[in-house]
């Protein structure tokens, strides 16, 4: 299995980014994707997630109402959509992916696939 995340850059703050993750190697419809972020020196934390079994996404407080997930199974894709962007959002993000469902998949110990990373750099 391969997770590819792309879509990092450089944008100003109140600016948008788009990050891909696209799988291969997988059925995907049945593969839950959450997309986590790390600062060096910190540990990787949780953003946001799709379940393969639910259309409802789950979001870290943080990004809640800024960000948006959204997967497309025809392309084995997922999305995330991030507006409104601050400084404090500024990290690596990741792409990860799992079997799993419900509220295990807010912890890394949930996802054995993960991308390579893409940064994401918030100037103020």
């Amino acid at each position: 299995v391969q997770l590819q995340a792309s879509g990092g850059g450089l944008v100003q703050a109140g600016g948008s980014l788009r990050l891909s993750c696209v799988v291969s190697g997988r059925t995907f419809d049945r593969y839950s994707v959450g997309w986590f972020r790390q600062i060096p020196g910190k540990e990787r934390e949780f953003v946001a997630v799709r379940s393969w079994r639910t259309s409802t996404p789950s979001y870290a407080d943080s990004v809640k109402g800024r960000f948006t997930i959204s997967r497309d199974n025809a392309k084995s894709t997922v999305y995330l959509q991030m507006n409104s962007l601050k400084p404090e959002d500024t990290a690596v993000y990741y792409c990860a992916g799992s079997v799993s469902t419900g509220t295990t998949l807010y912890y890394r110990r949930a996802y054995y696939d993960w991308g390579q990373g893409t940064l994401v750099t918030v100037s103020s």
